[in-house]
């Protein structure tokens, strides 16, 4: 990790993603490998596998948890996914779709006709249509060859760039022909987005789904993204100008203009039932096997250890780490795994140079919980840094924790998250299980109110039960309505 990191603004140094870098890794047992052959949705021809596809597929299933396997929910989308080829202007383009084990609402495409999609986008969708949007989506973008598109276009970039910076000596000048080459990429990217909206609506409209499926479950991750705003490091809402996704209101308006040309007298199908009946008992939010949070608590079942934040910390387990966020930002944490000799004591890891600014008189060998561990103090230019390494079996575990301004409270927040380290019991392993999404008939009486104290593990339950079911803010169920409750 570059020692640089740490005068950047604290959300990038505990977000950044460090699993390309030699001494980290993500918490995973070798008892199971994320990168093993998945199940997929199989298209009628072949899907072209070139190397460097093969690589990206084994990185994205390393990045993502690997694949899901579910037999129901693998028919439905093959079934989808044929009425979009169908309807596509090319039929003979073959498609793969894998699912990916992941509690992330995201989908993405590879040239070839990989798509991807998140069991977390799948929870979130209330029907085929929804689903459809994002799979065609993803087709357009195959179909446009905008991945090939945008290599073109960044390839230039970096040209014009590469010429400016090397015969330029004028430092403003240099950084206004940099923020030009990002305001172009941002821009066609934007236009990117819209196209494959666009292109997106029409296949779904033409395979006789319900056109505006897609203006829905736009809103409907506009929503959730609201509500993990308050678990994220900085505001995804917050308006970004570089962006490589327009801003989702856009999108919502485009999608739904776009939609107002299929418009049919039968609206198109929802296929509503039949979908919630795919999903029902769907892994919701983290799976067990990579560590997850409860409340202040993260708990590895796997790799059987767990600890407890403050109160006052949001956590959130990521793809490279487990982030903390105290209310109001003031101070921050994060919770890795790194690779470190067995013959290095953990006080020299500290002072290896890993990080800039650690104050090597500050180091201090520990025993915490009879784990044997080390701890130092760094500074930089905002931010005072208290750092932890602790072995645990074969494996070393490092905790930073980051303030504005070292106080008696962040050095409370830290010494207790860390003495709270511990194994977990045989009973608490055998205790840990997954959320699931169940699919139940609302009865009379039955409010969004009372259904959302049924949630368990989730924050914000009315809030979530909403999102969860297409609910906006004033929306209300009614008696023999099917819909989404997380369950333990």
């Amino acid at each position: 990790m570059s020692r640089r990191l740490w005068a950047a603004p604290v959300w990038l140094c505990l977000s950044v993603a460090l699993a390309g870098c030699g001494d980290v890794g993500r918490f995973q047992s070798t008892a199971s490998s994320p990168t093993a052959p998945g199940p997929f949705i199989k298209p009628k021809s072949t899907v072209a596998q070139t190397p460097a596809a093969e690589r990206e597929h084994e990185r994205i299933l390393s990045s993502y948890g690997g694949a899901y396997d579910d037999p129901e929910l693998e028919a439905l989308i093959g079934k989808t996914v044929d009425r979009l080829v169908a309807a596509s202007d090319r039929p003979d383009q073959a498609y793969k779709v894998t699912i990916l084990n992941s509690g992330a609402v995201n989908a993405f495409a590879l040239p070839t006709g990989q798509l991807y999609v998140t069991r977390g986008l799948i929870a979130l969708a209330c029907d085929t249509s929804e689903l459809s949007s994002v799979l065609s989506h993803e087709m357009a973008h195959v179909l446009a060859k905008h991945a090939a598109i945008r290599e073109d276009k960044a390839r230039e970039a970096a040209v014009v760039t590469r010429v400016v910076t090397d015969m330029s000596t004028d430092p403003d000048l240099t950084a206004l022909a940099l923020a030009k080459s990002k305001l172009t990429m941002a821009s066609f990217s934007r236009q990117q987005e819209f196209e494959a909206d666009n292109i997106g609506v029409g296949i779904s409209a033409r395979a006789h789904f319900d056109p505006y499926g897609a203006a829905r479950f736009l809103a409907s991750m506009e929503r959730n993204a609201e509500l993990k705003a308050g678990k994220t490091i900085g505001d995804p809402r917050a308006q970004d100008f570089l962006s490589s996704h327009p801003a989702t209101p856009e999108r919502v308006q485009s999608a739904q203009a776009s939609a107002r040309q299929y418009s049919s007298p039968d609206g198109g199908e929802r296929d509503r039932e039949t979908y919630l009946a795919a999903i029902d008992n769907i892994v919701y939010g983290e799976d067990p096997s990579e560590g997850f949070v409860r409340g202040h608590r993260f708990l590895h079942p796997k790799l059987g250890f767990t600890f407890t934040a403050p109160e006052t910390f949001t956590l959130d387990n990521t793809a490279q780490a487990v982030i903390g966020v105290r209310e109001g930002g003031a101070q921050a944490m994060r919770f890795d795994v790194v690779r470190v000799p067995s013959e290095q004591t953990l006080g020299d890891y500290l002072n290896s140079g890993w990080m800039e600014n650690v104050d090597k008189a500050s180091t201090e060998d520990l025993t915490i919980n009879g784990f044997p561990a080390a701890s130092a103090t760094a500074h930089g230019d905002q931010w005072e840094f208290k750092v932890y390494a602790l072995r645990f079996g074969s494996d070393v575990y490092r905790f930073i924790f980051a303030a504005k301004q070292k106080n008696t409270e962040s050095e409370r927040n830290a010494r207790e998250t860390v003495n709270s380290f511990r194994r977990l019991t045989l009973e608490e392993i055998q205790a840990a299980r997954p959320l699931r999404i169940k699919v139940i008939t609302a009865q009379p009486g039955d409010t969004v109110e009372s259904l959302s104290h049924r949630m368990a593990g989730v924050d914000h339950p009315v809030e979530r039960f909403r999102v969860l079911n297409g609910l906006d803010a004033r929306g209300q169920i009614k008696a023999r309505d099917r819909i989404k409750v997380v369950v333990d």
